[in-house]
This record gives structure tokens, C-alpha cells and sequence, in this order.
């Protein structure tokens, strides 16, 4: 019998969190996300890949909704996995205050 990939593994368990919530974000109101950030909301890259990130991790029991997803790059993304948001900017250096702020404005015209 084969072992499982680990990646396969993981990837299992991410599709069953993913299905055990609702999320709500359209299509619609991530590309006004984007358009509002600018490119990656942490590094503000406008790299043409930009990725959903949710601030609280869906492992942590986060959702793809406006309040709680914002674009990232590749590499922030992967930097920050699934570590609170807080928690990574803090890690990072990177101006934690400056960017809640300015998540909650961008969330109050987009929302």
C-alpha cells in the first residue's frame, strides 16, 4: 500500500476546514479589495499574483469574508502561513498599527 504524501495530507485537512465554514466573500468585493490595497496589503508589492490571505487563519477558525481577508504576495502569504496577523506583524517589524487602520477603512468603503 502507498504512503500518503505529506502535501496530500495536508491538503486533505484544508479542504475539510474549508468546507466547514461559510464564507461570504463575492467575487465582486475581493476585487474591490484589491483595487483599494493596491497591491500586497503587508509589503505593498503589486506583484500580479496577489493571493487571499485571511488575517485570522482559517486554522484558527478565520473565513473568507471583507472583514477578514486582504491581499497578499506569494511571499508574505507563505512568511505568515497561519500565524495571526497581529502576531506577524509584530514578528516582521512592520507598522501594526498603520495597517489596522488602514484595514478598517479600506473594510468600511468596500464592506
Amino acid at each position: 500500500m502507498a504512503s500518503r504524501s505529506r502535501s496530500a495530507t495536508y491538503a486533505r485537512r484544508r479542504q475539510r476546514r474549508m468546507a466547514k465554514v461559510t464564507h461570504d466573500l463575492t467575487d465582486e468585493q475581493w476585487q474591490a479589495l484589491m483595487e483599494a490595497w493596491g497591491g500586497c496589503a503587508y509589503c505593498g508589492g503589486d506583484g500580479a499574483a496577489l493571493q487571499k490571505d485571511c488575517m485570522l487563519p482559517i486554522s484558527r477558525g478565520g473565513r473568507y469574508t471583507v472583514t477578514n481577508v486582504v491581499p497578499a504576495c506569494g511571499s508574505c502569504n507563505a512568511s505568515k502561513c497561519n500565524t495571526e496577523v497581529t502576531t506577524w506583524l509584530r514578528r516582521k517589524r512592520m507598522d501594526e498599527a498603520a495597517f489596522l487602520v488602514r484595514q478598517a477603512e479600506i473594510v468600511r468603503v468596500v464592506g
